[in-house]
């Protein structure tokens, strides 16, 4: 039984937090009356439409390149199977269960506008997809970003009909006919516009877009609390964190990260142990001093790419659109464009955050620059590798991340005959923005780990607080210095500490209310 609360789909946009609980929670959806009566003003539109002999696009003609071609109304519902089926041709591996999820709830939110012509019974049974937990099987490839992520909306219009591949709610793969009638729900024959609704929206690319910022937004607080670490651990300062400092800039992620440092590093004893005149060095290096600057200039692009994603949670994306006084217009709302340009510079920021974390990761193990560390953090170094081939794993993800870096969104290859002549690869921009967020969460989780090491190492000086209850946390997964040992299984501990929030409520909890992590 699912005890997450219900979404209503249908009053105002969704807000990112509602997808994510659908999409990863699976809370149950309820469908607004009020917007089922503006769906079923609408569709009656569509069926007088539908009588006139004039062609109109989407009800009685074909479809991209094939819009002149007429239909006649004998013919229309075998035209809206013929589109979902013909369409419904991705390949690859299969799409993450919860994207799949996203996609629909945002493909049913767009459905409830009343915009689109489609028949309430049509929303409703799409509702009870994902209310039993029917996720269709939607594959990697067959989306340009353009005319709505077609292949995988396809795929769960195909299931909505009866037919195509899905996986139940135990996540076992069965025909979709099958996973329908053990659901109760009956497959759904489709009238004139519906197969058109039903895929042409940017679904799939705003839905990994707010479950990237969901996980991005914890990220970048995970960030502030892995540098925190490295900097303690390489005996490095907070001065440059000051507030009055940061304040000469204004720039506002800046200001935030800045201030979970100085929250993170208060109390530090290894800090004091060093803050004398004895000390000759004047600054720090870049990857220890710029920590602000870089993850707050993350975290400003994540700020844009969430008010990116929530203007279009606002939106209807169909085409053609039933407008507010009855016309049925085409358009072009379905590019994604505006999307894919923020899922681009997401993976951008992404990359250099993680090539900073590993920057901090080099400098631990090297007794050149770790001012009194063992090499590599070994406990016998030249007998013992240490944490050696940890830094090159996060350097193998940081050169991936640097490649996943490159613009899908610049790219664009024409389809459906020239008609379709210039598409925006969005859907290609979420794909590796989501390799980019898993690469991200490992570099970091290998931060942790190489810094909890560290700060160990620096034994009897204590660490701050807060980063006392991080190494307390990842000792309950990994042991302290030692001998070598395998290392894998180490790091992937730390990787889902770091994922879960584990790392991120260890160190929130020993700050005061006012000094919580931003």
């Amino acid at each position: 039984m699912n005890n997450a609360a219900p979404v209503r789909v249908g009053i105002g946009p969704l807000s990112v937090s509602e997808v994510v609980a659908v999409a990863r929670r699976g809370a149950p959806i309820e469908l607004d009356p009020d917007a089922l009566a503006a769906v079923a003003e609408s569709r009656d539109r569509i069926d007088r439409l539908a009588g006139d002999e004039r062609p109109h696009y989407g009800i009685s003609t074909g479809f991209g390149a094939l819009a002149t071609t007429y239909i006649a109304a004998s013919r229309r519902t075998t035209l809206q199977q013929s589109l979902v089926r013909s369409h419904a041709a991705g390949s690859g591996a299969e799409v993450e269960r919860e994207v799949v999820r996203a996609l629909m709830l945002l493909r049913l939110s767009t459905l409830l506008t009343g915009r689109t012509g489609i028949r309430p019974a049509t929303a409703e049974a799409y509702a009870g997809l994902l209310n039993a937990g029917i996720t269709p099987i939607a594959r990697e490839y067959g989306s340009l970003g353009c005319s709505g992520d077609l292949a995988p909306l396809s795929h769960c219009a195909l299931a909505l009909m009866g037919e195509g591949e899905v996986r139940d709610a135990n996540d076992e793969p069965m025909p979709a006919a099958e996973a329908l009638a053990a659901a109760g729900l009956a497959p759904v024959v489709l009238a004139e516009k519906e197969g058109l609704a039903l895929i042409n929206g940017t679904d799939g690319m705003l839905g990994q877009l707010c479950l990237a910022i969901d996980d991005l937004e914890g990220l970048m607080r995970s960030a502030d609390v892995s540098a925190a670490l490295a900097v303690d651990g390489l005996m490095g300062t907070d001065t440059a964190y000051a507030a009055d400092l940061q304040a000469l800039r204004p720039q506002l992620g800046q200001a935030d990260s800045a201030a979970n440092l100085r929250a993170l590093l208060e109390g530090s004893e290894i800090m004091a142990s060093h803050r004398g005149p004895e000390d000759t060095r004047v600054q720090d290096a870049y990857s220890l001093r710029c920590a602000p600057q870089v993850h707050g200039g993350a975290r400003d692009t994540i700020a844009h790419a969430r008010l990116v994603a929530e203007r279009e949670l606002a939106s209807a994306v169909d085409n053609p659109v039933v407008t507010l006084d009855g016309r049925v217009m085409s358009n072009g709302n379905f590019h994604g464009a505006p999307v894919a340009y923020v899922l681009d510079f997401l993976a951008i920021v992404v990359a250099d955050v993680a090539s900073m974390s590993e920057r901090r990761i080099d400098r631990m193990l090297d007794p050149n620059r770790n001012h009194g560390l063992p090499a590599f953090l070994a406990h016998d170094a030249g007998v013992d590798s240490g944490l050696m081939i940890a830094q090159y794993t996060a350097a193998g993800i940081v050169s991936d991340l640097k490649r996943l870096a490159v613009p899908a969104s610049v790219d664009s290859i024409p389809s459906s005959a020239m008609q379709e002549d210039h598409v925006s690869m969005g859907w290609h921009a979420a794909r590796k923005l989501r390799s980019a967020v898993d690469g991200l969460t490992r570099v970091l989780a290998i931060e942790v780990l190489t810094a909890t090491r560290a700060i160990d190492l620096r034994a009897p000086l204590e660490t701050a607080p807060a980063l006392r209850r991080v190494v307390a946390t990842v000792r309950t997964s990994v042991e302290g210095p030692g001998p070598d040992r395998y290392l894998s299984p180490e790091i992937e501990a730390v990787v889902e500490l770091v994922r879960g929030g584990a790392v991120l409520d260890a160190a929130a909890s020993a700050l005061e209310p006012a000094t919580r992590l931003i």
